[in-house]
């Protein structure tokens, strides 16, 4: 049987990402091909059987994600990766996965939407969808990599938090991170902290959702005799459907507030010449290799820009935009979409923001946000 890989490697970001996956502990693979993210499935379909886990192609990926939260609940640690409109199809099933409290892992390459699109080219488009796609109310977790080593670390991280936190983790890559490749450099297993899901201490008095003081319930697993009933419907401690606005209310505050609680510990973020920015430029993914450009650009040009690099995209770091609102005269946010998470910047930054925007289909040049940062300098 092959070990997971180490040591350092040319490597495309959707093998970084399965290789991220492996190293993470993934055991379990579900999955459907789609562009630009198959080449993650054929990697995991190659590779977890090496390393003792499983790879299953399903019928669509509303299945494939349906035996992805089933193995998540037999103990796997499982993953799937998409792109829009399999994301689209999963909606769903990430519901499911939010009301049940099942760690799990979903990657999605972004391409240029809606429906068909534009399936060999870039977007960024799908970054509501991550946070409102699923009906109900509910609070999401994104990482968005910009580099093939950010595939490989930040997929790590997916799994990390998933455990920790009970609930379906996004990695909201893009086409281009997707396709392009890079160096990446994979430490040993000792060098790579995991994180396993809080387990019941006892089959006595188990209750499946009743939660800790930090509002995670532990997870017991199906097979090892506890009284287990899970449900998508509005449920108690016991699993148990209880249609009642009460339990509705319970229910639904502690799947938020377990997130919101612990926001400040998730929210990552990087940021490059902020500290006596005028202009903070605000971006992610793809887009924020170019936004580094222009921000460096700008500097030599004697104007006083800075980046805010995001690396959680979900839950929004909005204490860090209120704090460089204090400062900054104006905010510049670059994305290949027609302007989405500039409206969380909006919502939390008391100066000005402009938006980059770009329909998809390609990358956003350093040019275009090298004249916006202009535009709000005079």
């Amino acid at each position: 049987m092959k070990a997971v890989l180490t040591g350092r490697h040319f490597m495309l970001g959707d093998i970084a990402c399965a290789e991220g996956a492996m190293a993470a502990g993934c055991n379990f693979f579900g999955g459907y091909p789609i562009t630009p993210a198959t080449e993650t499935a054929e990697r995991m379909a190659l590779r977890l059987p090496q390393v003792g886990g499983h790879y299953i192609q399903m019928e669509d990926e509303i299945g494939s994600l349906a035996a992805v939260l089933g193995a998540s609940c037999a103990g796997a640690k499982a993953m799937t990766a998409t792109s829009g409109p399999g994301f689209s199809l999963m909606q769903e099933n990430i519901g499911l996965g939010i009301v049940t409290e099942t760690p799990c892992v979903i990657v999605n390459v972004q391409r240029g939407g809606p429906s068909t699109g534009l399936p060999t080219l870039a977007g960024q488009a799908d970054m509501m969808q991550a946070k409102w796609g699923s009906h109900g109310d509910y609070e999401a977790i994104a990482y968005v990599p910009n580099s093939c080593q950010e595939m490989f670390d930040f997929t790590i991280k997916a799994f990390n938090t998933a455990e920790k936190y009970r609930q379906p983790v996004f990695v909201m890559a893009d086409e281009i991170i997707g396709h392009m490749t890079e160096r990446v450099v994979i430490p040993g297993p000792k060098k790579i902290k995991l994180v396993s899901r809080k387990r019941p201490k006892g089959k006595k008095n188990y209750l499946p959702f009743k939660p800790d003081k930090d509002l995670i319930p532990p997870m017991a697993l199906a097979g090892e005799g506890h009284a287990i009933h899970v449900t998508g419907l509005t449920h108690d401690a016991r699993g148990y459907p209880v249609i009642d606005e009460e339990t509705q209310h319970e229910m639904v505050t502690r799947l938020i507030e377990k997130i919101r609680r612990n926001a400040p510990k998730i929210w990552e973020f990087e940021e490059v010449m902020t500290e006596d920015a005028d202009i903070v430029v605000v971006s992610y993914g793809a887009a924020s290799r170019s936004a580094g450009r222009a921000v460096n650009i700008a500097r030599k040009e004697g104007i006083k820009a800075g980046l805010m690099r995001l690396i959680t995209a979900w839950p929004f770091p909005e204490k860090r935009i209120k704090e460089l609102a204090e400062s900054a005269k104006a905010f510049v946010v670059p994305e290949i979409n027609m302007g989405q998470i500039s409206r969380e910047v909006e919502r939390f930054a008391s100066g000005r923001v402009l938006s980059v925007t770009h329909a998809g289909g390609g990358m956003l040049s350093p040019e275009a946000v090298l004249q916006k940062i202009k535009e709000v300098a005079k």
